[in-house]
């Protein structure tokens, strides 16, 4: 057996625990022989896979990350949330991986459930998979006595610790970080972020590295935590001191094992002892657009690796991110439907080519709109009558497109008979007008309108009081079709004003079906709850795609791949050539 198929993890043990008697040849120690069986035999429930705990999980993007890396090394052992609807669809995805796992027909259930055959995923041959996947994805409150505890009864079954590989991922709640969580928070008289405990979610996280020290932890969160503040200090500061040194920073004695946080976009790392002001601490941003996800999402991306693994992790691979417009080709043309009045797909249509056509009409004649007021006449004679809403489970036609080919096959699914997720809200009449607007410049101009000089029609102005302020000028967004999408958040749930669909005839928001596209979920990966609750795990997951990519890293740097099986990382006799 080689040297370098030789995991790394394994090198460091054994050069750290070896004596050389002849020239060339490493001899163990009995005190290495000891804890080599972790590697060689079955070092959790989950024979020849690396543990995995998902902390904060939501509905699941960096564990379908993580479970989709080449070889399937890992296994997730427990995802914590706390919302009841992610955790349904946390639950359902860890049965569908199950099932997936297994040999024959056993995932006819999980489709018939998809296409509303059935009420439920699982029948008589797999219920036990059902219940297994219940036992992985808790619905816990972590922070609380309750929640902590029964984390605990996850983990110890599986004698996670220093001794063997396993990996920590996970996300504390960012909305006390985030850009416009913190304007929001200033706005309250009494608010003091010394209170907020939504501060201080990631010392859950941090207990779990102090208690079980994970050979590598993952933290994700929003690019606001970086300049935070809690009591005058940077909160990114004392999460960075607090994660290098797990024992110190709970007031343990000091002495344990430390971690060396790295970046995986550039050389940047820091160690305990370091001093935070003296990195860039912007190199820890993770710009997603830049490594083939069609989304400008820019997240703060930690990987711990534990000071005993003398490695550190890869770089993402740099490759741009596809347009919208090819991530959502294909799928089925919808109309929204309409909100405070009676709806019908003939209403619909005769309230949007009205609105295009008195915009047309008003724009007629002059110079600087020649072009809009062409796109503008075209589109009131395009839109489609007979258009349908969308619905949960939609039927797909033989007319959809085949995306069989889009990112390698990543999304499609030549099993799936319906879309998933896939229908419209409703929208406002005067909406529908922005709406139109926004979409019909975007096309003509190739971005989408800002502020009220751009939306200077009649009857595009809406109601509010600061609209020529400049805090609107992003009010009414297209996701433009020839770019990559802004980021999509959480605030997707609330209304779709910043993520209107590019093609004018459509005219509305994005579905939660094509949110979750450009986040990167596969299209059989079935959100639970109701429409809003979906938008919200989709707003506020890790890209699953992006998440891939970080999995290949902690795998390749734990000496893991598709090649090597765990029980063969051990070699009969300890002979390595040097």
């Amino acid at each position: 057996m080689s040297r370098d198929r030789i995991p790394a993890i394994i090198l460091d043990r054994v050069a750290a625990s070896t004596t050389s008697i002849f020239p060339g040849i490493l001899l163990p120690t009995s005190k290495f022989l000891c804890k080599a069986k972790l590697f060689s035999e079955p070092h959790s429930l989950l024979s020849g896979h690396i543990p995995v705990v998902d902390l904060f999980a939501g509905p699941g993007g960096l564990g379908e990350g993580f479970s989709s890396v080449k070889g399937d090394p890992f296994r997730i052992i427990v995802s914590a949330e706390m919302n009841s609807a992610a955790r349904a669809t946390l639950r359902l995805r860890a049965f569908y991986r199950l099932l997936k796992r297994q040999q024959g027909d056993v995932l006819d259930s999980y489709y018939k459930f998809c296409s509303g055959e059935s009420t439920v995923p699982y029948d008589s041959t797999n219920r036990h998979l059902w219940d297994e996947a219940g036992e992985e994805a808790r619905q816990l409150e972590l922070g609380t006595p309750q929640g902590n505890s029964e984390l605990d009864l996850r983990i110890n079954p599986h004698k996670l610790g220093p001794d063997a590989p396993w990996v920590l991922i996970g996300g504390p709640p960012c909305q006390a970080y985030s850009i416009v969580g913190r304007a929001r928070n200033r706005g309250k008289i009494e608010y003091k972020a010394e209170d907020d405990n939504r501060h201080f979610l990631y010392k859950e996280y941090l207990r779990i590295i102090q208690k079980y020290r994970p050979a590598v932890f993952v933290m994700e969160n929003v690019k606001g935590i970086l300049t935070a503040s809690v009591g005058g200090k940077k909160i990114f500061e004392t999460i960075l001191d607090d994660l290098s040194d797990p024992d110190k920073a709970i007031g343990q004695c000091e002495g344990g094992l430390g971690y060396r946080i790295h970046s995986v976009s550039c050389a940047t790392s820091f160690s305990r002892g370091d001093d935070p002001r003296q990195i860039d601490v912007h190199d820890f941003v993770i710009k997603a657009e830049e490594h083939g996800i069609p989304q400008a999402r820019h997240r703060v991306i930690l990987i711990g690796v534990r000071e005993d693994i003398n490695h550190r992790p890869g770089k993402l691979e740099l490759k741009p991110g596809p347009s919208v417009g090819t991530i959502l080709e294909g799928m089925p043309l919808l109309r929204s439907t309409l909100s405070k009045e009676a709806d019908s797909s003939e209403r619909w249509a005769e309230v949007v080519a009205n609105h295009f056509a008195s915009m047309a009409r008003e724009v007629e004649g002059m110079e600087e709109y020649r072009e809009l007021c062409k796109e503008l006449r075209e589109a009131a004679t395009g839109i489609r009558r007979g258009l349908g809403s969308g619905a949960l489970r939609l039927s797909k036609q033989h007319r959809d497109g085949n995306t069989l080919s889009l990112l390698q096959g990543w999304y499609h699914d030549s099993r799936l008979s319906v879309w998933l997720n896939h229908d419209a809200r409703g929208h406002m009449t005067s909406d529908l007008q922005r709406y139109a607007y926004a979409a019909a410049y975007t096309k003509v101009y190739r971005r989408s309108p800002k502020g009220h000089a751009e939306f200077a029609l009649n009857g595009l102005r809406p109601n509010h009081d600061n609209w020529e302020s400049g805090k609107f000028s992003d009010r009414f967004r297209v996701q433009a079709e020839h770019r990559v999408a802004t980021t999509v958040t959480s605030h997707i749930s609330k209304d779709g004003h910043y993520f209107i669909h590019y093609d004018p005839c459509q005219c509305r928001s994005l579905t939660v079906r094509e949110a979750a596209r450009l986040q990167t979920f596969p299209d059989n990966y079935f959100f639970q709850g109701n429409r809003t609750e979906q938008f919200h795990q989709v707003g506020n997951a890790v890209p699953p795609l992006l998440a891939k990519q970080i999995g290949e890293l902690v795998s390749t740097l734990l000496g893991f791949n598709a090649e090597i099986a765990i029980g063969d990382l051990m070699p009969k006799t300890l002979s390595l050539p040097v």
